[in-house]
């Protein structure tokens, strides 16, 4: 059982099979938010996301950045993204038409930031989300 389902703007839905959140800024004791500190935050989640599932493609939907009039400190202006860091991993139906559908699925880890902590589902997704080229990205396994 899936914990959502969402539908992609091409139609193909997607089983939410697991779901990572958290704050984007979480646990941030120096400096402000800022190109550094977000491409940082990004890296770190690619990271995690490829630990956690070795076995699948990973793919970062980018984030909207925001520029707030706010006092340029040393690392540069200041930069806020959404504020709830999301890694999920998706399962569908399979890509290859001649792999038997009973046997195949295809996955694919997504990482993305959203303002807010709930479940994406249906259509109500973030649009970057609902827009990921999955038949480019995702990967057929054999159950």
């Amino acid at each position: 059982m899936s914990l959502s389902r969402i539908v992609l703007a091409s139609g193909r839905s997607l089983d939410l099979a697991e779901l990572r959140l958290s704050s984007t800024y979480g646990g941030m004791l120096e400096g402000y938010p800022c190109k550094v500190v977000n491409e940082m935050r990004i890296r770190g989640l690619m990271h995690t996301a490829e630990q956690a599932f070795p076995s699948t493609p990973v793919h970062l939907v980018p984030p909207p950045r925001e520029y707030p009039d706010q006092y340029t400190g040393a690392f540069g202006p200041v930069e806020v993204l959404p504020s709830v860091a999301c890694v999920g991993s998706f399962r569908s139906t399979a890509l290859d038409p001649d792999n038997d559908p009973i046997l195949y699925r295809s996955a694919l880890t997504v990482v993305w930031f959203q303002p807010t902590s709930q479940v994406p589902s249906d259509c109500d997704a973030e649009p970057d989300l609902r827009d990921v080229a999955w038949e480019e990205l995702a990967t057929d396994y054999e159950l």
